[in-house]
């Protein structure tokens, strides 16, 4: 091989490395340069001040989300709590925020000791590429983060499902599952579901190409008798027909209650009879 043929492999080599190189640490950089957003710090400031602590959420807290969203208006997301919910020590609170939704705070849940476990599952919208968080506030007032790097992009502007007119006719109609068996005493799962457009002000109408006001659920209250089970607060980016799975110990044979208040003032008011397994 003649000596300026292997001092261009050489130089091709050279390349190659360095590219790859380079590629190397743009992929380890940018997961660094999201995890910094100074918009998170915006955000937690205006949520928790800029000296409340925030604690890394292993032991107490775990954030489920798909690394590429299927559909930016409905992307699944799902809270495990890694803590028992007793009277002592509970989970009070759990926030989910998206840092690069336009309404980055999605909302608030309030949990309770009868909860049992304080598990939530939940659909969101997701404008960008994005950090999302869900923060939880334990009983002694102290905050747990966990947080996952979610790619999708337009859900705010999403055109919805259906049709305004076939959303306002099934407008406030709900719908509650018992998921397995529910025992006294025990946790058991429900998974409640109000039939509501959500619209987030983004959208337009693909009729009259005219922009939807913003209209969406803005509180949702669950009660199992005389006892609270679920409060929650939030903004236009939960997905449209907002859905919540829970968990609840119930006590004895009751009726769960559910109370949804959306931003027009609109209250929406439905009630269960929930049945025990006989063999509990």
């Amino acid at each position: 091989m003649m000596p300026q043929q292997r001092k261009a492999e050489t130089y091709c080599l050279h390349g190659i490395t360095i590219a790859i190189l380079a590629a190397i640490l743009i992929i380890a950089k940018a997961p660094i340069a999201v995890a910094n957003d100074e918009t998170w710090q915006d955000i937690r400031a205006s949520l928790y001040g800029s000296d409340r602590v925030i604690h890394d959420g292993e032991g107490v807290i775990k954030l489920d989300a798909p690394d590429r969203a299927l559909d930016a208006a409905t992307v699944p997301i799902s809270v495990t709590a890694e803590m028992e919910q007793t009277e002592e020590h509970y989970i009070r609170a759990v926030t989910l925020v998206i840092d690069e939704n336009p309404a980055p705070v999605v909302g608030t849940f309030h949990l309770f000791p009868g909860n049992g476990i304080a598990n939530i599952s939940t659909r969101v919208r997701v404008n960008a590429y994005t950090n999302i968080r869900a923060i939880a506030e334990t009983s002694d007032g102290e905050l747990y983060m966990a947080q996952k790097f979610v790619k999708a992009s337009g859900g705010c502007s999403a055109p919805a499902s259906k049709d305004h007119d076939l959303a306002m006719a099934r407008l406030g109609k709900m719908r509650l599952k018992q998921i397995g068996a529910w025992r006294k005493g025990e946790p058991a799962e429900g998974q409640f579901m109000i039939s509501h457009p959500n619209y987030s002000g983004m959208q337009i109408d693909q009729v009259t190409q005219l922009w939807i006001p913003a209209r969406y659920v803005r509180s949702i209250e669950l009660t199992l008798g005389d006892k609270p089970i679920l409060r929650f607060e939030g903004d236009i980016s939960m997905s449209e027909n907002p859905m919540v799975r829970f968990f609840v110990r119930p006590d004895a044979e009751a009726e769960l209650h559910a109370k949804v208040v959306d931003s027009d003032e609109k209250t929406f008011e439905q009630s269960w009879p929930i049945e025990l397994d006989p063999a509990s």
